[in-house]
């Protein structure tokens, strides 16, 4: 097994236990963080020089649509009703396999470019089990550490056919999955699934899907916001049936009432927010708030590069930053005057992009913190550089200056992504010509080339 220590940085472990580092050290032996510490044994051990720079755990991107990278920007202009019209009844329809295989390739090398080594790839235009094997295909050779939560397309129906809402999910194709492409969940693609919930389906549909999950052990994932409800008390009576656990994810919940929220939290559901997203198409503003009022902290996610970027420090900036403002403003209504200070730390923003995503996922024991016995996720921040030097607090510096530019070094599972600012994949503008004519054909195939 390979021994690497990373060395002269300052580290931002994410454990409370072991705080932040200045010149701390961090010893990787094969796939598995072994010691972290101002000094460590590394005797044998190669150098990762990590001088001015900031070493922090991967970042997890909680909710990604992945699938749209071809489409990016396609759907800045859009609120939610045009997006559903334009892309789930219109653009979806036209995706081969090929084109989910070469989106999810790319879209995932982005997220380990912007410093992300966790994906939840939700996936919900896979209409065949050959565009959801190409899918799979696509993150695997990535090589990023990705939950892919299986979904189900979402056209208009047609004549004779049962709507989506109407139609459970395919308990064939998660047994398929779990016995031949994704085996016991062990490698680093596992499987969740990606659910309609009963925001988007009736009621029998959910209880369903709800038992479905329960009977595989996966994390059922479902969004709760933007069209009005299929079946608007199903929460309650999902809860009443004891359907709701841990396994549960919700994301959004913009529209859910504080009763909802209270017996969901209750029950250990967990919450995935994408505040830029959602306040962009119209879903509102994002319930952070809400569930920290609770206790509770929420993960976060880009949710869709058809219309935002994919740069998790920008989706962490942009929750705290609506989040601080509101309770602002909520300090002024009811007491007149500003808070005394900020209501939220820069440290809580990056938990929401670390160890909350890992704790989403029930991963919390392997990723989102740098800890002994964790996965080697690694990733070296450039903080010498203008926009970042100098650093003061590196969390805050972190939270508030860092961007893409600033991610110099990737390591998922040990082994090295990016270094020096550069993708280690080969044929990187081969794979960027695929995307562009797969996207340049789907639109063009549904008449919107003109306007893209």
């Amino acid at each position: 097994m390979t021994r690497t220590v990373i060395r002269g940085g300052w580290v931002v472990s994410m454990d409370p236990r072991l705080g932040n580092l200045r010149g701390g050290e961090v010893l990787i032996d094969g796939d598995k963080i072994v010691e972290v510490g101002a000094k460590v044994n590394a005797e044998g051990a190669e150098v990762l020089d990590a001088t001015g720079c900031i070493v922090i755990p991967g970042l997890i991107n909680a909710h990604q649509h992945t699938w749209q990278t071809g489409l990016r920007g396609v759907a800045g202009n859009w609120t939610i009703l045009e997006y559903f019209r334009h892309v789930h009844a219109g653009l979806a329809t036209k995706f081969r396999p090929d084109d989910i295989y070469i989106a999810n390739l790319v879209g995932a090398l982005n997220q380990i470019n912007c410093g992300t080594t966790t994906l939840v790839d939700w996936c919900h235009n896979n209409p065949t089990p050959d565009h959801t094997d190409r899918a799979i295909d696509g993150l695997i050779e990535s090589g990023i550490r990705a939950a892919f939560f299986h979904g189900s397309p979402k056209p208009d129906p047609k004549p004779g056919e049962k709507p989506f809402w109407e139609v459970p999910h395919p308990r064939s194709e998660v047994k398929r999955l779990m016995g031949r492409r994704l085996p016991a969940n062990k490698g680093l693609v596992t499987l969740g699934l990606a659910i309609l919930g009963p925001h988007y389906s009736t009621y029998d549909v959910a209880v369903s899907d709800f038992k479905l999950a329960r009977e595989f052990g996966l994390i059922a994932s479902m969004h709760c916001a933007g069209a009005a409800a299929k079946t608007p008390d199903g929460w309650d009576r999902l809860a009443a049936e004891g359907l709701l656990g841990d396994n549960n994810n919700i994301v959004h919940g913009n529209n859910l009432s504080d009763a909802q929220l209270d017996f969901m939290l209750d029950r250990c559901v967990t919450f995935s927010l994408t505040p830029e997203t959602e306040m962009t198409q119209g879903h509102g503003f994002a319930i952070t708030g809400r569930l920290r009022k609770r206790g509770h902290k929420p993960s976060l996610g880009v949710d869709l590069e058809s219309s935002i970027s994919g740069d998790m420090f920008a989706v962490a900036r942009m929750a705290l930053a609506t989040q601080r403002a509101t309770d602002n403003d909520e300090s002024r209504a009811v007491a007149g005057k500003l808070p005394d200070t900020s209501s939220i730390t820069c440290r809580e923003a990056l938990e929401w992009i670390t160890i909350e995503g890992a704790r989403m996922l029930k991963m919390d024991d392997r990723i989102g913190s740098i800890t002994p016995g964790k996965q080697a996720d690694i990733v070296l921040v450039r903080a010498d550089a203008i926009n970042m030097w100098p650093v003061h607090d590196p969390v805050v510096s972190l939270v508030t200056q860092a961007s893409i530019a600033n991610i110099d070094t990737v390591l998922i599972a040990g082994k090295t992504k990016k270094r020096h600012g550069k993708l280690t994949v080969r044929k990187m503008e081969g794979k960027l010509s695929e995307l562009a004519a797969s996207g340049e054909r789907i639109l063009r195939e549904m008449g919107l080339a003109a306007a893209a």
